[in-house]
């Protein structure tokens, strides 16, 4: 089984209902939760709104591929309400967000082929994670000595690196 790490965030409707919502999905879909952060409330990052973000970090094990889990994570947010995905150029307000961040110590970027045939770039581990409090803040309460592959830092490293002046 692998080691896989995800964060969720959620700025419309319920939200801490989203993320618990996520979660059941994510165990029932890809693999037993290990770990699930606290719930923490953050600023958009890469936009403006009115609508404050939960966030959370959540470690699975699991025996299905990166491309199986990017397929069924995008799904999950289909199912939550989530109508249009994020291009990596404009963020806008969603009920549900989930990101892979880890998988085991893979190291990818590549276009998969999901299995409804469409084409999408997978960056393992996620290319933005190290600029994202958000992501790091809940990340480092669950999983702090885990080391990014490439950057040869552990996560709590890259928080302190990120929240240093």
């Amino acid at each position: 089984m692998t080691d896989l790490y995800l964060s969720l965030g959620s700025n419309q409707g319920n939200r801490r209902e989203m993320l618990q919502k996520a979660v059941q999905e994510l165990e029932t879909q890809i693999g037993r939760v290990c770990a699930l952060s606290e719930f923490y409330e953050t600023a958009p990052w890469g936009f403006t709104s009115e609508n404050l973000f939960l966030n959370a970090a959540i470690h699975l094990k699991t025996l299905k591929t990166p491309a199986e889990i990017l397929a069924i994570t995008q799904g999950i947010e289909k199912q939550l309400g989530r109508k249009v995905k994020s291009n990596g150029i404009s963020y806008q307000d969603r009920p549900i967000d989930i990101d892979l961040l880890f998988y085991g110590n893979c190291c990818m970027d590549e276009i998969i082929r999901l299995a409804d045939g469409r084409k999408q770039k997978l960056t393992l581990p996620h290319k933005l994670m190290h600029e994202r409090d958000f992501v790091l803040k809940p990340l480092v309460e669950i999983a702090p000595d885990l080391r990014h592959p490439v950057l040869n830092y552990s996560v709590r490293e890259l928080w302190q690196r990120l929240n240093t002046p």
